[in-house]
């Protein structure tokens, strides 16, 4: 059964909408797409594909943890993962643009990092065979 569904856009709450959302836009250099005073919808420039990224101010907004602690407890729930060329590069240009890195590294050929509300995202480079 095919379906006419697709996925658009991904919604992430914040102390700060439009904060994050300037982050986001720097880091993937995508292009305001809409706003409102506590909303804001960015995506890739146009001609371009990707999917999009919206921010909602959420005032009661609490980040998630990860990696998760104990049952019961805020986790982590979701997280993106951006694909980058230059790992340590992008890296590096993530946290100059506030990110932080994240004390628990997994992978050797993955980042973690929390961006500036909190939420985890993994910058990621493939391997060469």
């Amino acid at each position: 059964m095919s379906s006419s569904a697709r996925l658009s856009t991904v919604v992430l709450d914040a102390h700060d909408a439009h904060e994050l959302a300037a982050f986001y836009q720097r880091l993937l250099g995508y292009v305001v797409r809409a706003e409102e005073p506590h909303w804001v919808l960015i995506g890739p420039p146009p001609g371009t594909g990707g999917t999009s990224l919206a921010f909602q101010t959420e005032p009661a907004y609490v980040p998630p943890v990860w990696p998760g602690r104990e049952p019961g407890e805020q986790q982590m729930m979701l997280h993106l993962d951006i694909q980058v060329d230059d790992l340590e590069a992008e890296t590096a240009r993530a946290v100059a643009l506030g990110a932080r890195s994240a004390e628990y590294q997994p992978q050797d050929d993955v980042r973690v990092l929390h961006d500036p509300s909190g939420h985890p995202f993994c910058l990621w480079g493939e391997t060469p065979s």
